[in-house]
């Protein structure tokens, strides 16, 4: 349903005129100033009035036509003017062709010889230019194969860079010049061939030079390991003559040693045209071992040539690489210990040579590239050494590899690789190497210990005593003895002294060249552990099982008098090993510590020869402790004891040191007075008289006249310390024999003169002395007469003593 159409309004016939003429107006001036006509069609459209617009539009263009038709008309009449002007040049143009007609007809008719000449010329012209091409291409191609020619030369005589050059000359030079275009055909096909045969043929000689290198390297590894050995025996040798000249200036200032000095021949050859020289060429390095580079510069060069100079480096890196890899296996059928060498002799060779392609090989390979086949090579080979030092149990193994690994330090250090990985390795085995060490040594001393006889070690020669006891400075004069000489010593103490020497020698000798610079410290902290731990505990249980005679002892005491000196000697050495000053070594000397084999070798000596005398000392059971006279000449005990104790003085003197013999006779000494004392106190002696006191002293003169005798081997003061250990019996005789006995209550009194009396030991031996007024048959008479002085101070004595106890 369409809308109702709205309703117009009526306007009258004059209005609408005006309306249109307006909108005509309207829509004239619109389309003269261009602009948009849409509201007009859309005011029309919807006015419902399209073709009163249409009308307008049609008005519009009829009255623009007849505008049109005058512009028209105005333009024409100057048209007309402008043809009339061109027919009135006509006639001028006609004649001026005429003319040059004319013009040209006589110019052709002049030129036409000439015409005939330039076209001879030009022929003429053409033909010495093809003349000439023609020599010129004949000149080129005989260049072009001289140039062949050369290049064929030179590859037959594998001059490949020259070749390339000639080929390169070709290219660049010929290649588009030549004429024939099947010799050009020719040329672009046979320029890769060669370039391709060329590089075929320098990557086999750098195959074979790589085949090749690995066994130079192993030889070359070897022969720089072996300078570095060569050059730290040299090392060594001076620091021996060092240690000498040291000694000898130590022992005495005037007596100098003058010697000439010796060089070694090869001493030169070390710093001088050692391995790794670059010969004159530029290539050849270290002929001496057949270190020659040419090949692998040659291929390098050429490759670098032929544009392939990066995949030339990235095949060298990665075929080293390969072959390096290779080189850290070990073998599983062959023991490394039979291997090292080998294994690290090839590692070695391998950076030597490394080395010297970077230093000379114009970029080949970088410094980063070898550090980082170095920290590989480093790693690997300390993995390598954690495994087999985990397996060892032998330390002289362990030693030779270390030796070795050091020497490899040694000798790559000086080309600049760092080693400290590979010292921090050895340096964490160092306990393990020191136990093993400790182990074999105390095996080594038990057999040792086993083997001794107990008896003084005989030397026939001279060489024997310097053997024995010069090399460990165990003699107690410089004058050499004559011989045959019979040493104070057994075969044990040199056997021990070698056993510590060796391993002086070995801790020190793996100690050294491991990146630790004082070690003397180490050394002596396991050569404690060596003396007071394995040999003094080898020494406590040859004592405790296999020591049962006086002789046996004795001799043992003996040796461990010589061990002593043989100590101070061990960290003398220890110390000249280590660089270490002797004065600071004697500055700081330490205790003894085999101490408690010592102290338990004069014990069990003190024990044995106490036994000993305890059997002399049962005598003193057949003293008359009642007699009415005293002997003259001691008790029979005491004689038999003094002659014993001579005569192992005689013996012992010529085996134990006077210091040790002085301290076996003061523990025996001093047990006698005990046994006296004893004796005394004992149930078994229930009274005694004057007289037998009087016959004790006698006995105890005796033993102090042998302290006294002994003054040629001891000192005064030592002589001195023999007759104090029979204090206590000489002491407690002395009180006896004393008119006022009472002054053993005085304290100062006491302190002087009988500080060694135990004061219950004095009251019961005070009890039992009897006067003779005291006999149990006593005649009556005597009842009744005065007291004796001296036994009434003595009851004083024992009533004031037990009313302190």
């Amino acid at each position: 349903m369409q809308p109702s159409k709205p309703r117009r309004k009526v306007v009258p016939a004059n209005g609408e005129d005006s309306a249109d003429k307006l909108d005509q107006l309207l829509l004239s001036s619109a389309i003269c100033n261009n602009e948009d006509l849409g509201p007009f069609v859309r005011k029309a459209f919807t006015s419902g009035k399209p073709d009163s617009l249409l009308h307008h539009l049609r008005h519009f263009a009829r009255s623009k036509e007849s505008e049109i038709e005058e512009v028209c008309k105005a333009h024409y009449q100057d048209f007309i003017l402008a043809v009339d002007d061109l027919r009135s040049l006509l006639s001028d143009v006609d004649s001026l062709k005429s003319a040059l007609s004319d013009s040209n007809s006589k110019l052709q008719s002049v030129a036409r010889p000439l015409l005939s000449s330039l076209d001879a010329f030009v022929e003429t012209r053409n033909v010495s230019k093809n003349v000439n091409l023609a020599l010129e291409s004949v000149r080129t191609c005989i260049e072009l194969m001289e140039v062949c020619s050369r290049a064929n030369r030179h590859l037959s005589n594998d001059n490949f860079y020259m070749a390339l050059k000639c080929v390169d000359m070709i290219e660049r030079d010929y290649l588009d010049k030549t004429p024939s275009s099947t010799l050009k055909r020719m040329l672009e096909n046979k320029i890769p061939e060669v370039r391709s045969y060329i590089e075929r043929k320098v990557s086999k000689e750098f195959g074979d030079w790589l085949v090749e290198i690995r066994v130079v390297s192993r030889n070359l590894g070897q022969l720089a390991i072996g300078q570095a050995s060569a050059a730290r025996q040299r090392e060594e040798d001076l620091r021996i003559k060092q240690r000498q000249a040291e000694e000898q200036s130590r022992l005495s200032v005037r007596d100098c040693v003058y010697a000439l000095e010796e060089e070694d021949d090869d001493g030169l050859a070390v710093g001088g045209g050692g391995i790794g020289e670059e010969g004159k060429d530029g290539y050849n390095n270290g002929g001496a071992v057949g270190f020659d580079l040419t090949p692998l510069y040659r291929a390098y060069h050429i490759h670098q040539t032929l544009g392939l100079e990066d995949r030339f480096k990235h095949y060298y890196f990665e075929n080293r690489k390969l072959q390096l890899t290779s080189d850290f296996q070990v073998s599983s059928m062959t023991p490394f210990l039979e291997s090292h060498q080998t294994f690290f002799a090839q590692i070695a060779g391998f950076f030597i040579v490394e080395d010297r392609v970077l230093r000379t090989g114009g970029g080949l390979i970088s410094k980063m590239e070898v550090e980082n086949l170095w920290e590989t090579a480093v790693s690997k080979m300390c993995s390598v050494l954690e495994d087999q030092f985990s397996r060892m149990q032998t330390a002289n193994h362990l030693l030779l590899i270390k030796d070795y690994v050091s020497l490899l330090g040694v000798t790559l250090r000086r080309y600049g690789y760092p080693i400290d990985a590979l010292l921090d390795v050895l340096s964490k085995h160092r306990d393990k190497y020191h136990e093993l060490l400790l182990s074999d040594c105390r095996k080594q001393i038990a057999e040792a210990l086993a083997a001794d006889k107990f008896e003084q070690m005989l030397m026939k020669k001279e060489y024997e005593y310097s053997m024995n006891v010069l090399s460990f400075q165990i003699q107690t004069s410089d004058i050499v003895p004559a011989f045959p000489y019979v040493a104070p010593f057994s075969s044990t103490v040199p056997d021990c002294c070698r056993i510590v020497r060796s391993f002086i020698e070995d801790s020190v000798s793996f100690m050294s060249y491991g990146g630790q610079l004082e070690f003397f410290e180490v050394v002596k902290k396991y050569l404690d552990r060596l003396l007071s731990e394995v040999l003094d505990g080898a020494l406590l249980k040859l004592i405790s099982t296999s020591v049962h005679g006086v002789s046996q002892a004795m001799q043992v005491a003996a040796n461990m008098a010589v061990l002593e000196r043989a100590c101070d000697f061990f960290f003398r050495h220890a110390a000249q090993l280590s660089g270490i000053p002797l004065r600071m070594v004697e500055r700081n000397r330490r205790q003894f510590p085999l101490s408690k084999a010592r102290d338990a070798a004069e014990e069990t000596l003190s024990g044995l020869l106490k036994a000993k005398v305890d059997g002399f000392m049962i005598l003193i059971e057949n003293v008359n402790w009642m007699g009415d006279e005293a002997p003259q000449s001691g008790n029979e005990y005491a004689n038999e004891v003094t002659i014993y104790l001579e005569t192992l003085v005689s013996t012992a003197q010529q085996i134990l040191p006077a210091h040790v013999l002085k301290r076996v006779l003061q523990e025996v000494l001093s047990h006698i007075s005990e046994k006296i004392v004893g004796a005394l106190a004992s149930d078994s002696v229930k009274r005694f008289n004057v007289s037998a006191i009087t016959g004790i002293d006698v006995d105890i003169k005796l033993l102090e006249s042998f302290a006294d005798n002994q003054g040629p081997l001891f000192s005064d003061g030592d002589v001195d310390q023999l007759k104090m250990a029979l204090a206590e019996s000489r002491q407690l005789i002395n009180l006896l024999s004393s008119n006022h006995p009472e002054n053993f209550l005085n304290p100062v009194i006491r302190e002087r003169s009988y500080d060694a009396l135990d004061y219950r030991k004095v009251v019961t031996v005070s009890e039992k002395l009897r006067d003779p007024s005291d006999r149990l048959f006593g005649t009556f008479g005597s009842r009744g007469a005065r007291q004796n002085p001296k036994r009434k101070s003595l009851d004083i004595l024992i009533r004031r003593l037990k009313d302190v106890s």
